[in-house]
């Protein structure tokens, strides 16, 4: 089935290529051949009328007539004159321009001296031709000549070209044609609403015949397109020829409806052939279906079987699913007791580091106070009370773990954070004999966030780096801060390195041994570093070591970096 359909669908689309390309073709020859044809009749017909002011201008009566300025039977004589020639209408002026007789004896009376076939006329030994729109809308094309009585100039002879009978001709054939003079202006046209428009205006007034208008928004030039481009709507043909008379050309519009009903009755018959074929198709399949009906009726019995087993096993499955409630009503309990006990487990993780400086800064002011130190012990006082107020803020802020918090951010100059970490765990990192570098840049570095925050991740990456660091004769921890387009704050150790870094930020992923670490730091500061619109990194250093990156958006106004201190 499937590779009949496809079979028939290559033939379908080929035949339709071929098919309307070769009609195509021929209907763009045809359309040429028209067009040759309408140039040739239009120079004949212009041809035709430009002798007849030079004869006429010779004639003796019309002559007398001017220079004896009686008009009595010049009339009549031009109607003798115009059936003959075919012209619209013929036109005798005076020296002045007035209309002495016409074979329109309407017109006789106008003023014509300030036209131009009138003006250029006396101006010119030869005959003229001139191009003049009329109040309908219109245009009149009309031959004059002077009429001369012993070399002076007595009158003017007009002969008006009747080209209105070819623009019916040209009607009754094509869907549109047009003559536009040198400026592009429509001077003759099968749509009388074109006329005195150039070829854009024309068409957004009024669409030529058979859909012309919405063709040519498709397409300018039929032969730029493939040959179906009918598809996307009623293609035309449009088709230009230059008219060998003062820059005038000839546009035509010729429709495809033509080319697409040949095509598509092929196709039909093609369409109706592959029908006949699945249809018999679809018979020899239904003689095969026929002879499996008993087989079916067989498998029936079995299939009523089977349904009273499933019916039963639906209701074991109920029975199921309401332990199934039961379970998951317990697991939720669970999960609860779960999130108290991972709160409990980052409390603790949380408040050991402070509470391990507290009872070095407590040793210390102890011996500060034997030597009778009494200034100094102070000193020590007041950093157990700094970190007193650190284990407050830190209850305070473990929130942001188990709920993204929505704290009041403010500017933090990254440098100031960094040294208060660093003083706060000197203590740890005093008592192992370790190489600390830090390297900071010299003027602020500030991002938008929360401080007490910032150093509780910093601590955290201090004391990953302390642990990594044991066992190594020569332990080093290098800290960088650098500022660009984004805060980058890179911790690096020359440990042992990362064996796991895709549960490397999960909770309760430790490979400390028990009792010093639960595994929530990295957990706790990933997702602080996330509050504060950055992203945590970590990866194994090539020479050895774990290299962990911190990178925050960069507050790029001016604040003063000492309001953080």
């Amino acid at each position: 089935m499937l590779l009949v359909c496809a079979f028939a669908f290559v033939v379908i689309y080929l035949s339709n290529q071929y098919l309307t390309q070769r009609y195509t073709e021929t209907t763009r020859n045809r359309s040429e051949v028209r067009l040759t044809l309408y140039v040739a009749n239009l120079m004949s017909e212009l041809q035709r009328n430009s002798i007849v002011p030079q004869l006429l201008a010779r004639d003796p009566q019309l002559i007398s007539a001017l220079d004896n300025k009686n008009y009595s039977l010049t009339t009549a004589r031009l109607l003798s004159f115009v059936d003959e020639i075919g012209a619209a209408s013929l036109m005798l002026f005076d020296a002045q321009g007035r209309t002495v007789a016409a074979t329109d004896r309407n017109r006789i009376g106008e003023q014509h001296g300030s036209a131009p076939y009138f003006v250029n006329a006396q101006r010119s030994n030869a005959t003229i031709f001139s191009t003049a729109q009329m109040q309908s809308g219109g245009f009149s094309f009309i031959y004059s000549r002077r009429v001369e009585v012993s070399g002076a100039t007595v009158g003017v002879l007009a002969v008006e070209v009747d080209l209105q009978k070819l623009e019916r001709g040209w009607a009754g054939v094509s869907d549109a044609v047009f003559v536009s003079d040198s400026s592009g202006t429509i001077i003759i046209s099968t749509e009388p609403k074109w006329r005195g428009l150039n070829e854009a205006e024309a068409l957004k007034i009024q669409s030529a015949p058979s859909a012309i208008d919405r063709a040519l928004q498709a397409t300018q030039d039929w032969a730029a397109l493939p040959v179906d481009a009918y598809l996307k709507g009623e293609a035309v043909l449009r088709r230009e020829a230059r008219v060998p008379f003062q820059g005038w050309k000839m546009v035509s519009y010729t429709t495809y409806s033509s080319v697409r009903e040949r095509v598509n009755g092929v196709l039909a018959l093609e369409v109706m052939g592959f029908a006949i074929l699945l249809a018999l198709m679809f018979w020899l399949w239904s003689r095969k279906a026929a002879s499996r009906i008993v087989l079916f009726q067989r498998e029936s019995a079995e299939l009523r079987a089977l349904n009273i087993r499933l019916q039963r096993e639906v209701a074991e499955r109920q029975k199921v699913e309401k332990t199934l409630e039961v379970a998951e009503q317990t697991l939720a309990q669970s999960s609860k007791l779960a999130a108290l006990g991972e709160m409990s487990a980052a409390v603790s993780h949380e408040l050991n580091q402070p509470l391990a400086a507290m009872k070095t800064y407590l040793a210390g002011a102890r011996l500060l106070l034997h030597r009778k130190r009494p200034e100094e012990a102070l000193t020590t006082f007041q950093r157990i009370d700094d970190l007193i107020e650190r284990m407050g803020a830190i209850t305070k802020q473990l929130k942001s773990y188990a709920r993204k918090g929505a704290d009041t951010f403010s500017p933090v100059d990254t440098r100031a954070a960094v040294s208060s970490a660093l003083s706060m765990m000197e203590p740890q990192l005093k008592s192992r004999d370790i190489t600390i570098e830090s390297i900071l840049p010299d003027d602020p570095v500030m991002i938008f966030g929360d401080r007490m925050r910032l150093e509780q991740v910093i601590i955290n990456l201090l004391r990953n780096a302390l642990d990594a660091t044991k066992g190594i004769l020569k332990p080093e921890i290098e800290i960088m801060l650098t500022s660009g387009d984004s805060v980058n704050l890179t911790v690096r150790d020359n440990g042992q390195g990362i064996e796991n870094l895709d549960e490397l930020f999960e909770p309760f992923y430790t490979t400390k041994q028990p009792g010093d670490g639960v595994g929530l730091g990295l957990a706790i500061s990933s997702g602080i570093v996330n509050d504060l619109g950055g992203r945590l990194t970590a990866r194994n250093a090539m020479g050895g070591g774990a290299v962990f990156e911190v990178q925050l958006p960069i507050l790029i106004a001016e604040v003063d970096p000492q309001s953080e201190d």
